[in-house]
């Protein structure tokens, strides 16, 4: 069934799970995710980034949606770091059920007052908000911003933030990064500081760029306070590996039918672990 971020993760929150938010960008990849999702029972998020907006166009949004509405496990297709008021304008008017603010970079003052905009406008149709506070590490080039080193998220100003924006859920920065984690740094959660963060913001937190953390802090982060993590870098890396495999050195290997399916296959095993990881697996049954 099609829903919004906000009815999944305040289940997630009360059952001390987590919801994976897979971003995808392609049409094969989204069913992939969705028939997985469904085999393990598990409440989904899909993220769309504007980039993958522009990239996969809105009539395959609708599609998503449709195809979501006959799901037998919940979903939310959520803009992922929008970073513009007129950016959720667009998401509104695709379709999606989910909008992200990311005004992280800018100074804190800039931050909320966007996010409250955003936050008043999505509510008065029925949309949820998801805001970001903090900002984690950028370590390429692609679509999501970041900062050169993490800038952690200051409990007290968390506690601010939600109270003076609304948001319905709150991304926060604890140690992880965008893409590939830096090969030069060691991959580490500061649990104590979500702690810290959850004991004050009761309402559901996410984490950004989790690719390269060990499974077990990000199993830990899950059940102590984390309900939505972000899902890219893992995926499509699965995902492209086994195409290059696939295709190799012949040239007439061409027909996406017979190049696509191991793909998936591939990125559904990881999809998979993530789903258990988290605590999700089973989890449909509670909405």
């Amino acid at each position: 069934m099609l829903t919004t971020t906000k009815v999944i993760l305040d289940v997630a929150n009360e059952h001390s799970f987590a919801v994976p938010a897979f971003n995808i960008s392609d049409w094969a990849m989204f069913q992939g995710i969705v028939e997985i999702s469904e085999e393990k029972d598990a409440p989904l998020i899909i993220g769309i980034h504007p980039d993958e907006v522009k990239h996969i166009g809105r009539e395959l949004i609708t599609g998503m949606i449709e195809r979501s509405h006959r799901s037998s496990v919940p979903i939310a297709i959520h803009w992922d770091h929008g970073a513009t008021y007129e950016q959720v304008l667009e998401a509104i008017q695709y379709g999606f059920t989910s909008v992200m603010i990311d005004a992280s970079l800018k100074p804190f003052e800039e931050n909320v007052a966007l996010s409250k905009k955003v936050t008043d406008s999505a509510h008065a149709l029925g949309l949820s908000v998801e805001a970001e506070l903090g900002t984690i590490g950028a370590n390429d080039s692609y679509a999501e911003a970041g900062a050169a080193t993490i800038i952690y998220t200051d409990p007290d100003d968390a506690v601010t933030f939600v109270e003076q924006t609304g948001v319905d859920c709150l991304a926060v920065a604890i140690g992880t990064y965008h893409g590939f984690y830096p090969a030069h740094l060691k991959p580490e959660l500061k649990l104590d500081l979500l702690k810290e963060i959850k004991s004050q913001v009761r309402i559901p937190l996410v984490l950004h760029g989790g690719s390269g953390n060990p499974d077990d802090e990000i199993a830990e982060a899950a059940r102590i306070g984390i309900n939505k993590i972000n899902i890219s870098t893992d995926i499509k890396v699965a995902y492209h590996d086994k195409m290059r495999e696939v295709l190799g050195n012949d040239p007439k290997t061409r027909e996406p039918n017979a190049i696509q399916p191991a793909c998936i296959d591939a990125m559904k095993v990881v999809a998979a672990q993530k789903i258990d990881l988290f605590g999700a697996t089973g989890k449909g049954s509670l909405y």
